[in-house]
């Protein structure tokens, strides 16, 4: 670990943007916002401790195709609820789906 006198004397220096140390520590910042608007970005608000996601979002985590979702929502294999012309799955029954369609491998 460094100790203070690895450091020049910086006591009398005016500390701007441009120092070195100060530049460093506004690039961390920067890493930590970037990392933080990820984590808002990719984080859905829950109603009553459920998570709801589009059929664009289950298609993605799925790999399916939207299509194939609604072809699993007409022969009822899917469970949904539709609010207007939006489509919405709750993560616990696609959680649900996936672990009842769950094979053990054969040993």
């Amino acid at each position: 670990m460094n100790s203070e006198s690895d450091f020049p004397d910086m006591s009398s220096d005016l500390i701007t943007k441009e120092n070195p140390r100060i530049a460093i520590m506004f690039q961390s910042i920067d890493r930590v916002l970037k990392r933080m608007e990820l984590v808002l970005k990719n984080t859905r608000p829950v109603l009553g401790g459920e998570c709801y996601l589009t059929d664009k979002e289950v298609a993605r985590r799925l790999n399916l195709s939207r299509r194939t979702l609604q072809e699993y929502r007409n022969k009822g294999s899917i469970p949904y609820c539709q609010l207007g012309g939006k489509i919405l799955y709750r993560q616990s029954d696609i959680e649900k789906l996936l672990d009842e369609g769950y094979r053990e491998a054969y040993k």
